[in-house]
């Protein structure tokens, strides 16, 4: 299981509490340092490093139950390289907080202690999560379902770019060795196509590029069967999932798989404004001197916006009274952009209502894993 995390109170901490915290300022798969800070004074209690390794965590976990019998795991968020420690330490019970690494900045500035170290980088991870508050800071939790669909989606999508360079190589050769040859958008990808490509090809002089042609249209046609595998596993994970969202008119099987997958979890967000603002789509205030008062947040999850994006334009084509919202707005004087805009913000808040489920969590559908590697040899023609 990876882990994800969710933003969620862990409670007001006792003062005798002891704050653990394991990680580093440079990031480094090598070894981790964990710093022991007394959570009432932010006194050092002790520090240690280990080499990254689960044999080093059980002894890290051992020699944190010896320093102090309440504790806290404030680890800097350095995604998969604290990824590891974390399933390690959430499967043994213990509270694992993530601490993002510019609440840090000033924490070392303003130590006594000069220099830069690993346990210098520890201890002002601890005393920045003691100066911020645990209750406020984001808790790490194992991950569900929703880290299956993100790892399918981004997969897809690199299968997607690579098909895209083959295909656009190939149209270049088929160019160079019949210039007459007319392939319509999107004939690469269909059934018919490809074989009479590949027959044509084969019944040709075996030049160099006539090699490199065939070759690029059997790597395509074995990326187009494992992207199409891919789609129809998400779909059974996006039904069991968000049917709601998959139901809503003009949001297919990889918007909302996006949507699920970035999102990581309804839960992470109490409100829907929450949503909103971490997607990019909510307005911020800005100069008081400007004529616009509010713009964009510019930060945030580029990878929830783009997802909001697509189906903020699907739903324009397919969805009539979101046509003609955006036509309302247009005839408001608003550009098409923003509108779109607009029909963002409402999009988050209409998404954070359709993830709403119950508190149990969905279980993973029992059916026959497909095949994501697209590097299966099949007979035929090998450049090799």
């Amino acid at each position: 299981m990876e882990v994800r995390v969710l933003s969620g109170a862990l409670g007001k901490p006792r003062k005798s509490g002891l704050f653990c915290v394991l990680g580093r300022w440079d990031t480094h798969k090598a070894s981790h340092t964990a710093a022991a800070v007394d959570g009432a004074t932010g006194q050092v209690l002790a520090d240690r490093t280990v080499r990254a390794r689960r044999r080093s965590f059980e002894d890290v976990l051992r020699w944190a139950r010896r320093v102090g019998a309440e504790r806290v795991w404030a680890i800097e968020d350095c995604r998969h390289v604290s990824g590891a420690l974390e399933r390690f330490l959430l499967a043994r019970g213990e509270r694992v907080l993530r601490v993002a690494p510019k609440l840090t900045a000033g924490a070392r500035d303003s130590a006594r202690e000069r220099g830069k170290s690993d346990a210098i980088d520890a201890v002002a991870i601890a005393r920045a999560a003691i100066r911020h508050g645990i209750e406020t800071l984001p808790v790490a939790q194992l991950a569900g379902v929703e880290l299956d669909i993100r790892l399918l989606v981004d997969h897809r999508e690199r299968l997607v770019a690579t098909r895209t360079r083959l295909i656009n190589d190939l149209r270049w050769n088929l160019h160079d060795l019949w210039p007459e040859l007319e392939i319509p958008s999107g004939g690469l990808i269909a059934v018919h196509w490809p074989e009479r490509l590949a027959g044509r090809l084969a019944r040709t002089e075996q030049t160099a590029r006539v090699r490199v042609a065939r070759d690029e249209v059997r790597r395509i046609r074995e990326l187009t069967r494992a992207i199409n595998a891919l789609e129809q596993e998400l779909a059974l994970l996006v039904a069991q999932v968000a049917p709601a969202l998959l139901a809503e008119r003009g949001c297919g099987v990889l918007i909302a798989a996006k949507l699920v997958g970035e999102i990581a979890g309804i839960s992470r967000f109490a409100t829907d404004a929450k949503l909103a603002r971490i997607a990019g789509a909510a307005p911020i205030p800005a100069s008081s001197g400007n004529a616009i008062r509010h713009r964009l947040d510019r930060g945030g999850n580029r990878q929830i916006n783009c997802a909001l994006h697509r189906l903020a334009f699907t739903k324009g084509l397919h969805d009539p009274q979101t046509a003609a919202y955006l036509a309302r707005k247009q005839a408001e004087g608003k550009t098409r952009r923003e509108a779109l805009r607009c029909l963002k913000r409402h999009l988050a808040r209409r998404v954070w209502h359709l993830l709403q489920t119950p508190d149990t969590p969905p279980q993973r559908p029992s059916q026959t894993a497909v095949t994501i590697h697209c590097n299966t040899p099949i007979s035929g023609f090998s450049l090799t």
